[in-house]
C-alpha cells in the first residue's frame, strides 16, 4: 500500500511543476506508465502527447534510473534537448544525433531514433541501467525509407524497459497496440480523437468565404452547406454564359481559371481576423512563386516596430553565414520578405534561413507561410489558420488526390493552444473542386498505420551475429508487417472457405463422375488456355522477330515506319543494340527525329536501301533535321504499301490443340440440349476455381513472407562472403556498421579497396554518387568525374553494384539503387575549396543550379557516410581520407545551423 501511495506521489508532483492542468487522457497514460505497463498514445497534432513522455523522463529520475528520448529528426531533438535542459539542468539531460554529442552520460538522453538502434546493435554499455525509452511520432513506422528503424528498436529492446510510444491519431490504433502487446508484453494503449482547439472548414470561392458543412441542420448525416452550393453553382452558370466556346483542360477544367492571387487572399484572411496562417503547396517552385507574386504586390502584415526584434533573429541564426554568399543566398530578398511577415518553407531552403522561419512563425512575427507537405511532420508550428490551394499533390510517381489521413495531418497544424479559441481550415475553391467531396476528406478519420518493415543487408547481418539465423528469422516473424500480413490472410482463408462451398455446390450440378459435364468443362477451359498459350507465343515471337531487325539496322539504312502517326520513310541516325528494347534514333522524311522503339514496327523492319550521312548529324537543330529529310525525299526509295499479316494462325497446325478439338466434339455431354445451360454454370465454376487458387497463392506469398526474404539475403551474404557457416566474417562485421541505403555497396568497395589512393575531395565525390538521388528523372550525368581518378573509381564501383545487381536479380532480391553521379562534381568542388556559386552550378539537375537547401542537405549525407567509412574501413589510408574530406566539406553554409 505505501509503494502505490509512493507512485502516485510522482504523478502528483509532476503535475504540480506543470503550469496546466492535466487532460483525461495525459493523465490515464502516466498512471499506467506508474503502474509498469508499456504505453502507446495516440492524439492529435497539438493535444500534448509528450507531456506523457515527459513524465518518463520525470520517472527516471526519480527513481535514480535512465530515460532515452527518441525522435524522428534532428531538428526535433534539438528542440526536445532544449526543453529538457531548461527544465532540469544541463548536467541532467544530454543530446546524441549522429554529428552532435553533448553530454552523452547523462541519465536522460534526447536522441534520434537511428543512433538508439546502433546503439543495440552494438550492445553499448550506455544502455545499462536504461528503464524508460520515449519514442516520439512512433507513427513514422510507415515511412517507407526510414521506419524499419521504429520496429528494430521496439523489437531489439530488453523486455523490462518500459516503452512510452507517441503517435499521431490513427485509425488501427486497437491492432498496433495488440502487437505491441505481442512483443513488449503489458501494453495500455490511449485514444484521445479530441482536437484540443475545435476546427472550422470553409471553403473560400474568389473573395467569398463559407463555412464547409451545414452548422444549422439537425441532420445527422454531414451536409455540405446551402449557401455554399447555391453560390458556387451560380458563379458556375454566369461563368458558362461569359465563356461560351472557351477550351478546357484536362479533367474538364477551363483553361481560362484565375484563382484569386495570393496576396488577396490572405489580405482576406487578415481582414477575418485568421492570421497567423500556412497556405500549403506541394511544389517548392509552388512556395518560392507564391511568395515572389506577394513580394511584388503592397501586401505586408508586419506590425510596427517589430523589424528591430527580426533583425536579431536573423541575426542568431545567420549570423556565422559567409558574407561573401549571402548574395547566392538570396539573404536580402528573404530578409524583406521576413520585414513584411512573409515566408517560404520547404526542404530546398538553407537550414538556418528554415529555423529563422520556424522561430519567427512561432512568435508570431511571421503571419504567413507558404510551405510545402514536410512542414506537417515534426516542427512545432502551429498556425490560426491553414490554407490548401489544391487537393492534387505529386505523390513521386503521379498527381493523386490527398487521402483523408493526409488533409487531416495537414488541417492539424490549424489552431494553437493556448491561443486560439478555435482553429481554421480553408480549401481555395477552382472549377474542380468538388464541395462534397471535401466535405468527405474533413469528415473521414482513416489514417491506418502500415508498417514498412522489410530486412536489408546490414539488419540481417547484425542479426545474425546478435542472435543466429534460427532466432533472427523468429523476431522476424514479430515484426509489426508480418502481424498485419497474418491478419490480412484471415480474410482471404475465410474466402478460400466461402469459394470451396460454393464449388462442392456447382459440382454436383456439373456431376461430379468421369464422363460428366464437369469433365467436358475441363476439356473446354483446356482449348481455351491452349489457345491463349499459342497467340502469347506468337506475340512473343513477332516482337522477338521485330528486336533483331531493329538491332541489326545500321547508320544509313532506310526503312519504313508501318503506321502510327510516324508512318513512313525514316532514315538510321544512331543504331541501337541493346537487347530486349533498342531504340535506334532516326529521322523521318517529315523531319521529325527522335528513337523509335519495337511498338512502331508490328512487322519487322527492313533496310529499303542506304543513304551517306554525313560524319557529324547534329539533329536538334531544324536546319539539320530538314536538309537530311529533303535529302531523304531524294533518294528514290519508296515506303511498300501496308504489309498485311498471313492470316493462318498458329492454332491451325497444333496438334496438341487439335486433339483436345476432338475429344470435346467427341464427349458425351457435346450432344446434350442443356449443353449452353450446364456450360455458364461450368464457366462459373472455373472463374470460382480460378479465384481460389489466385487467393492461396496469395495466403502462400503472405505467410513467412519476411522470413523468406531474410532466408535470400543470407544466401546471398554467404555467396559473398560476408557469412560463413551460420557466422558473421570479418567482413561481414564491417557491413554491420554500415548504415546506408547502399549499405552492401560501400562494403564491397571498401573490400577490394576501389577507392584507394583518392584525395579528399576525390573521395567525397566518389562516395556522392551512393547516396545522392536526382530530383528530375534523367538527369544522371554521363561524365563519370571531373577527374581521371574519380572516373576510374567511378567506373570500377559502378562494375560492382552492376554485378551485385545481377546476384540480386538471381536471388530474387530488391535491387541496390544504381549510383547517381549528379552530385559528384558539385561535392568535388566544394571539398577542395571553391565558392558556393560554382559548387551549386556543378551540382544542379539539367543546367539548373542545385537549391541552397539541397546542396546543404546531400553534403551531410555525404559527410554522414564518410563518417561512417572513417571508423570501419581497414585501410588506414582510406580511413584517413575520409575523416579529411569531411573537415573538407564542413565549412561555411555546410557548417551553419548544423540542426
Amino acid at each position: 500500500m505505501t509503494d502505490h501511495r509512493s507512485r502516485t506521489s510522482e504523478l502528483d508532483s509532476f503535475s504540480a511543476e506543470l503550469k496546466f492542468t492535466l487532460d483525461p487522457f495525459q493523465r490515464d497514460a502516466c498512471r499506467a506508465l506508474e503502474d509498469g505497463h508499456g504505453v502507446l498514445v495516440c492524439a492529435p497534432t497539438g493535444a500534448g502527447k509528450t507531456v506523457v513522455g515527459e513524465f518518463a523522463v520525470h520517472l527516471a529520475l526519480a527513481s535514480g534510473g535512465k530515460c532515452f528520448y527518441t525522435t524522428p529528426i534532428k531538428a526535433l531533438s534539438n528542440q526536445k534537448f532544449a526543453d529538457l535542459t531548461e527544465r532540469y539542468g544541463r548536467d541532467s539531460v544530454g543530446l546524441l544525433t549522429g554529428d552532435q554529442s553533448i553530454n552523452p552520460d547523462a541519465p536522460v538522453v534526447v536522441m534520434t531514433t537511428e543512433v538508439l538502434r546502433n546503439m543495440l546493435y552494438a550492445s553499448s554499455e550506455a544502455l545499462r541501467g536504461l528503464s524508460y525509452v520515449v519514442m516520439d511520432e512512433v507513427h513514422y513506422l510507415a515511412d517507407r525509407f526510414r521506419g524499419a528503424v521504429w520496429e528494430e528498436v521496439i523489437l531489439h529492446l530488453p523486455s523490462d524497459v518500459r516503452l512510452v510510444s507517441l503517435s499521431a491519431t490513427v485509425s488501427n490504433a486497437e491492432e498496433f497496440g495488440a502487437w505491441m502487446e505481442t512483443v513488449r508484453g503489458d501494453t495500455t494503449v490511449v485514444v484521445d480523437e479530441t482536437r484540443p482547439v475545435p476546427l472550422w472548414q470553409h471553403v473560400m470561392v474568389g473573395k467569398r468565404m463559407f463555412d464547409l458543412f451545414d452548422t444549422k441542420s439537425s441532420d445527422q448525416k454531414v451536409l455540405v452547406d446551402e449557401d455554399l452550393v447555391r453560390y458556387i453553382r451560380h458563379r458556375e452558370s454566369a461563368d458558362r454564359m461569359n465563356n461560351w466556346g472557351v477550351p478546357r483542360g484536362r479533367g474538364g477544367m477551363r483553361r481560362d481559371f484565375r484563382p484569386l492571387p495570393r496576396p488577396e487572399v490572405l489580405a482576406r484572411l487578415d481582414e477575418e481576423g485568421l492570421l497567423p496562417a500556412i497556405t500549403f503547396i506541394f511544389s517548392r517552385a509552388g512556395c518560392d512563386g507564391a511568395l515572389a507574386q506577394c513580394l511584388r504586390s503592397r501586401l505586408d502584415l508586419s506590425r510596427e516596430g517589430e523589424t528591430a526584434e527580426i533583425d536579431a533573429i536573423i541575426e542568431k541564426h545567420t549570423g556565422d553565414l559567409p558574407k561573401s554568399d549571402l548574395d547566392v543566398l538570396g539573404y536580402w530578398e528573404w530578409r524583406e520578405a521576413l520585414h513584411r511577415g512573409l515566408a517560404a518553407h520547404h526542404a530546398g531552403m538553407l537550414p538556418a534561413f528554415r529555423h529563422t522561419v520556424e522561430d519567427l512563425f512561432v512568435r508570431g512575427l511571421v503571419r504567413a507561410v507558404f510551405a510545402t507537405e514536410t512542414l506537417a511532420l515534426g516542427i512545432n508550428m502551429p498556425a490560426r489558420t491553414v490554407v490548401l490551394e489544391r487537393l492534387v499533390k505529386f505523390n513521386g510517381e503521379t498527381h493523386a488526390e490527398l487521402t483523408p489521413g493526409e488533409y487531416t495531418q495537414l488541417t492539424g497544424r490549424a489552431g494553437r493552444r493556448g491561443i486560439d479559441i478555435e482553429g481554421h481550415a480553408v480549401v481555395l475553391w477552382q472549377p474542380e473542386v468538388d464541395t462534397s467531396a471535401v466535405a468527405g476528406l474533413a469528415s473521414t478519420r482513416t489514417y491506418p498505420l502500415r508498417s514498412s518493415f522489410r530486412p536489408g543487408y546490414n539488419m540481417s547481418i547484425n542479426l545474425i551475429d546478435r542472435m543466429g539465423a534460427v532466432e533472427s528469422r523468429a523476431l522476424l516473424e514479430r515484426s509489426f508487417a508480418q502481424f498485419q500480413a497474418d491478419r490480412s490472410v484471415v480474410g482471404l482463408v475465410r474466402g478460400i472457405e466461402r469459394n470451396e462451398g460454393a464449388l462442392r455446390k456447382l459440382r454436383g450440378q456439373l456431376g461430379d463422375v468421369e464422363g460428366g459435364f464437369l469433365e467436358y468443362i475441363s476439356l473446354r477451359e483446356r482449348i481455351k488456355q491452349r489457345e491463349r498459350q499459342l497467340a502469347q507465343q506468337s506475340r512473343t515471337d513477332r516482337r522477338g522477330a521485330a528486336v533483331s531487325a531493329l538491332t541489326a539496322l545500321r547508320r544509313g539504312d532506310v526503312v519504313a515506319i508501318p503506321s502510327g502517326r510516324r508512318a513512313g520513310l525514316a532514315v538510321i541516325l544512331e543504331p541501337d543494340t541493346t537487347p530486349n528494347d533498342p531504340r535506334p534514333l532516326v529521322l523521318t522524311a517529315d523531319k521529325w527525329a527522335g528513337r523509335v522503339s519495337v511498338a512502331d514496327f508490328p512487322v519487322p523492319a527492313e533496310p529499303l536501301g542506304h543513304m551517306r550521312l554525313p560524319r557529324r548529324v547534329d539533329h536538334r537543330t531544324a536546319r539539320a533535321r530538314s536538309d537530311l529529310a529533303s535529302a531523304l525525299r531524294s533518294t528514290g526509295i519508296s515506303a511498300p504499301g501496308r504489309a498485311r499479316r498471313g492470316k493462318r494462325s498458329e492454332a491451325a497446325d497444333d496438334r496438341e490443340l487439335d486433339t483436345l478439338r476432338r475429344s470435346l466434339r467427341a464427349h458425351p455431354a457435346h450432344t446434350r440440349p442443356d449443353r449452353e445451360q450446364m456450360s455458364r454454370i461450368g464457366e462459373r465454376y472455373n472463374r470460382l476455381l480460378r479465384e481460389t487458387e489466385s487467393m492461396r497463392q496469395k495466403v502462400a506469398a503472405t505467410t513467412n513472407s519476411l522470413a523468406r526474404t531474410f532466408d535470400r539475403i543470407v544466401g546471398l551474404l554467404e555467396e559473398r562472403g560476408f557469412v560463413h557457416d551460420g557466422e558473421v566474417t570479418a567482413d561481414g562485421r564491417r557491413l554491420a556498421r554500415i548504415y546506408a541505403e547502399s549499405d552492401l555497396l560501400v562494403a564491397e568497395c571498401l573490400r577490394h579497396g576501389l577507392w584507394r589512393g583518392l584525395g579528399p575531395a576525390e573521395l567525397a565525390g566518389v562516395v556522392s554518387a551512393l547516396v545522392y538521388e536526382s530530383r528530375q528523372e534523367g538527369s544522371i550525368l554521363g561524365a563519370a568525374g571531373p577527374t581521371a581518378p574519380i572516373r576510374r573509381a567511378v567506373a570500377s564501383t559502378i562494375g560492382v553494384w552492376s554485378e551485385l545487381r545481377s546476384d540480386e536479380a538471381r536471388h530474387k532480391l530488391p535491387p541496390t539503387r544504381e549510383p547517381d553521379l549528379g552530385f559528384v562534381t558539385g561535392v568535388y568542388k566544394w571539398a577542395r575549396g571553391d565558392g558556393l556559386a560554382e559548387s551549386l552550378l556543378a551540382s544542379g539537375d539539367q543546367g539548373a543550379p542545385l537549391s541552397a537547401g539541397d546542396f546543404v542537405r546531400w553534403c551531410r549525407q555525404v559527410i554522414d557516410l564518410l563518417d561512417q567509412i572513417h571508423s570501419t574501413a581497414d585501410d588506414p589510408e582510406i580511413a584517413g581520407t575520409a575523416a579529411k574530406a569531411v573537415r573538407a566539406i564542413r565549412r561555411g553554409v555546410v557548417a551553419v545551423d548544423a540542426a
